[in-house]
């Protein structure tokens, strides 16, 4: 399961860096990584009211949240697909579950 979520992010990922000429390389990904880390402070930071709105409802704020946040998992996924990290092993090691099951 994990594994098929991996592939589906890294085939969106590979088609919008073929489309913008993107070169993903080991600084890529882990620059990638931090960068959306950093929207998704913000926008917590936002809906958190450690930082201005700008004029965003609470709904509007929750729903950037969500994609900035899905940004990051994305960008996780990516960084140990292209480093070959066993995250279902790691998942089973860390967190005591399967994420298979």
């Amino acid at each position: 399961m994990l594994d098929a979520l991996i592939e589906k992010f890294e085939a969106a990922s590979d088609t919008y860096a073929k489309a913008h000429g993107i070169e993903r390389d080991a600084d890529w990904f882990l620059l990638k990584l931090a960068e959306e880390a950093g929207e998704m402070l913000q926008m917590a930071n936002r809906l958190s009211g450690r930082s201005r709105s700008k004029g965003m409802s609470e709904d509007d704020m929750r729903s950037l949240l969500a994609d900035e946040t899905a940004d990051l998992l994305g960008h996780v996924l990516l960084f140990a697909r292209h480093h070959g990290l066993d995250l279902s092993t790691a998942i089973e090691r860390k967190w005591r579950f399967s994420p298979s099951e």
